[in-house]
């Protein structure tokens, strides 16, 4: 039997409610911490216990940092307030977002075989937890050097502490082409996985690619089977 205070679920829950705002960010650019705010809390709290409640290592899946309208919103990543309660069964009051990045992540969570198939083999997760913003919008931690050079060490310790919930150390994806440069520097650096897999990220696949989408919905797919104990990529 599982121990609650030592599972999956345990960790993930005690790291996002001790996530606080970084003061070193330049001028212009904040983060939005979600997990101070009680509502969030209970989400992640729920969130996790639902599907996490157990000590099987999950296959790390990574963004970039989260977007406003999702994990900025919900304490979750790539899942809106209408996803969580539509997909995840967990209903909430937060008003919906809209999240191009979460309609597409929760069309490839269907297609795998529905959220405990999904979260029961994979956890999705940034570089760096909290979403960025300057002068209103969604911003990247690569957008300027001196917001990366600020977030470089809190993006190391993150993934130190995030590989602690339970890691598949074989096999990471990242989304995101230009994630991936940072990523792959981040693990030579650190060694914190054996390979990576990169996808294109879904908010560039929505926006600029929608008219391909049931063939990126089947390259998720592949690549989230290529990363199973027991896969054969040639």
């Amino acid at each position: 039997m599982t121990n609650q205070n030592d599972s999956f679920a345990s960790r993930a829950i005690q790291f996002y409610l001790d996530q606080r705002e970084p003061d070193n960010l330049p001028p212009g650019v904040s983060a939005m911490n979600p997990y101070a705010g009680p509502v969030v809390q209970d989400i992640v709290t729920k969130f996790y216990t639902k599907f996490y409640s157990d000590q099987q290592p999950r296959v790390f899946i990574l963004g970039i940092n989260p977007g406003r309208f999702g994990a900025g919103v919900t304490g979750l990543s790539f899942t809106t307030p209408q996803n969580l309660a539509r997909y995840c069964g967990i209903p909430n009051n937060l008003p919906p977002t809209p999240e191009l990045s979460s309609r597409f992540i929760y069309k490839v969570i269907e297609a795998f075989g529905g959220v405990d198939a999904f979260y029961g083999r994979f956890f999705l997760s940034s570089l760096y937890p909290l979403a960025l913003v300057k002068e209103g919008k969604n911003y990247n931690f690569y957008d300027d050097k001196a917001t990366t050079k600020a977030l470089w060490p809190v993006m190391i310790e993150s993934l130190r502490q995030q590989q602690t919930f339970g890691c598949d150390r074989n096999t990471a994806i990242c989304l995101g082409r230009k994630n991936e440069g940072f990523l792959k520097k981040l693990n030579d650096e650190q060694g914190f996985f054996g390979r990576i897999i990169t996808v294109d990220h879904p908010r560039y696949i929505l926006q600029y690619r929608s008219k391909f989408l049931e063939q990126y919905v089947d390259t998720y797919l592949q690549a989230l089977t290529d990363c199973l104990p027991g896969s054969f990529t040639a």
